[in-house]
């Protein structure tokens, strides 16, 4: 199993996604949402195997999401590091459970990098953010969950060394 194919190119559709909806289209007054597309990918990455590329590609995904988004370096890189080691500490407890389970558990590590851009938001800026946007965030970080399961069942089981 080629690192590229479970890790470059996931990252890949991941970042072209996003700059894919950055696009400032509007229907009826409303902007498109601004979902992570990153966060599938970093479930994904946690749960299918532990690897050393992960973590330096969820940097670089990070780097990348903060150069699309107009964030500060390292925003974003910070966020889903946080989630990626959340979803790495509960990797084995995880793996293997039902869809509903990761699901759940795809929530929590999203809510957790969120609420921990959120605080670095507001002690950069010196100021609340619009929690309301953030709710919207999360709800369309939370709809893309089938693409972190359609990742996790294709590259689940083809390395034998971790069956």
């Amino acid at each position: 199993m080629a690192p590229w194919r479970w890790l470059g190119i996931p990252m890949l559709q991941a970042l072209m996604a996003t700059i894919l909806l950055t696009i400032p289209l509007r229907a009826f007054g409303i902007g498109l949402p601004e979902p992570v597309f990153a966060m599938p990918v970093v479930l994904a990455w946690a749960v299918i195997r532990p690897s050393v590329l992960a973590p330096f590609l969820v940097v670089v995904t990070g780097l990348a999401c903060d150069l699309i988004w107009g964030a500060s370096l390292g925003f974003w890189a910070t966020c889903l590091l946080l989630a990626y080691g959340l979803a790495l500490s509960a990797r084995s407890i995880v793996a293997g459970q039902a869809q509903v389970v990761l699901w759940g558990w795809y929530g929590l590590v999203t809510a957790s990098a969120l609420g921990t851009g959120y605080l670095i938001t507001m002690l950069n800026a010196k100021m609340t953010a619009n929690l309301v946007t953030l709710l919207w965030q999360f709800l369309a970080t939370i709809v893309l969950y089938p693409l972190a399961h359609r990742l996790i069942e294709r590259f689940e089981d083809a390395d034998v060394r971790f069956r």
